[in-house]
């Protein structure tokens, strides 16, 4: 087994389940008992310091929060970019990691960006293989700048653009398609 951690999950036109449908997914982990990540690309209408305040002083101002997968979706999840990568709990890509439990003053003075999630992505032992099997999921590198883009709302298409002109034609798939 190839491991994807680090990796983007891009749902692919045919993937018509509405927790997935058009979205990139940050896999965190993924080893032989199954995956875990989060929906880089659902923000929600509601800032962090409304939903989780504990948390809202790593991120920043007005951030909104991010439903982050249909698992676990009143659960926080903390993915952050630090200066430290030492100081990640859970390292993914780089500087950049999940962090768990209370965040340290330590580790606070190492944060360069953060967002917040609610609930996860996850699949079983050989779920994710066989999902990627039926073509549901395009793998891509992640970079630090897709995970925190400024426009989540365009990152599906955008990363389904730069792979180039076979998965352009992809992007332009609605997210409704009856609208086709």
């Amino acid at each position: 087994m190839h491991s994807l951690k680090g990796h983007l999950l891009i749902s692919g036109g045919g993937l018509l389940d509405q927790n997935f449908r058009h979205t990139v997914v940050l896999i965190g982990e993924h080893n032989d008992d199954g995956a875990v990540g989060v929906v880089l690309n659902r923000p929600l209408e509601v800032p962090v310091e409304e939903a989780v305040p504990a948390l809202s002083e790593l991120t920043a101002p007005g951030e909104a929060l991010f439903r982050g997968g249909p698992v676990e979706p009143n659960q926080a999840v903390l993915l952050a970019e630090v200066a430290d990568p030492a100081v990640l709990d859970v390292p993914v890509l780089g500087s950049v990691g999940f962090l768990t439990g209370d965040v340290s003053p330590h580790i606070r003075k190492d944060l360069r960006r953060a967002r917040v999630y609610v609930g996860h992505a996850g699949w079983g032992a050989g779920q994710l293989e066989a999902e990627l099997e039926d073509g549901s999921w395009i793998v891509e590198e992640a970079t630090a700048e897709d995970i925190f883009t400024n426009e989540p709302d365009a990152l599906w298409r955008r990363v389904l653009e730069r792979k180039g002109p076979d998965y352009a034609a992809i992007a332009r798939i609605p997210f409704d398609p009856s609208m086709n």
